[in-house]
């Protein structure tokens, strides 16, 4: 179990990398036009936003770069290090840079894409962008607010190595929990409004 777990952790550590600078990036004043919400601002029959202000074109393209190039990097320090055999990715793959391109575009398509739906929920609940409620919804989006990506990032670690369905949840639980520590120590660093 425990070598499960660090295979889990070696083979996404480039979208955990990219996770903490894209909040980095999204906060510098480079490149501020992409700093456009993806929805445009628009709104459905229901007069609310389709997903908010929080879900912009620069982070969606943050996500994308960043992986690719961390999972670019770390395919070369894998290699290097030879640990290869410990990064699900590599199982059935060979560690190569077009390889690599492809699987960081994908973990970042699936880290961004995946977090769309639970935006669009909160916009519907009325939740404002950044925050949580109360009650049992409150533990419903502190869990999903951290297991969205991690959905979409495991379920790109499917599509090359056959996880099955258990596997799979336990990465999505084992990410959530990771994600957990990760914005409490970016709250504590003030790059985050909240710990949750």
């Amino acid at each position: 179990m425990l070598k499960t777990i660090l295979m889990m952790y070696v083979t996404l550590f480039p979208a955990i990398l990219s996770g903490i600078f894209n909040m980095i990036w999204c906060k510098t004043g480079i490149l501020k036009p992409l700093k456009k919400p993806m929805d445009f601002g628009k709104c459905l029959s229901d007069g609310k936003r389709i997903f908010g202000d929080n879900k912009t074109w620069k982070g969606f393209i943050g996500y994308l770069v960043l992986n690719t190039f961390f999972s670019i990097v770390w395919g070369c320090v894998s290699s290097a290090a030879s640990i290869d055999h410990l990064n699900f990715f590599y199982i059935n793959h060979e560690n190569t840079f077009i390889y690599n391109v492809l699987i960081g575009l994908l973990i970042g398509l699936g880290y961004a894409l995946f977090e769309l739906p639970n935006s669009f929920l909160k916009r519907r609940l009325d939740i404002t962008p950044g925050k949580t409620t109360s009650g049992f919804w409150k533990w419903f989006f502190v869990f999903l607010d951290q297991a969205d990506s991690v959905f979409g990032c495991a379920l790109v670690v499917w599509i090359f190595y056959d996880l099955g369905i258990l596997l799979y949840l336990l990465y999505v639980l084992v990410g959530a929990f990771t994600h957990i520590i990760l914005n409490v120590l970016l709250y504590l660093a003030k790059l985050r409004k909240n710990p949750f």
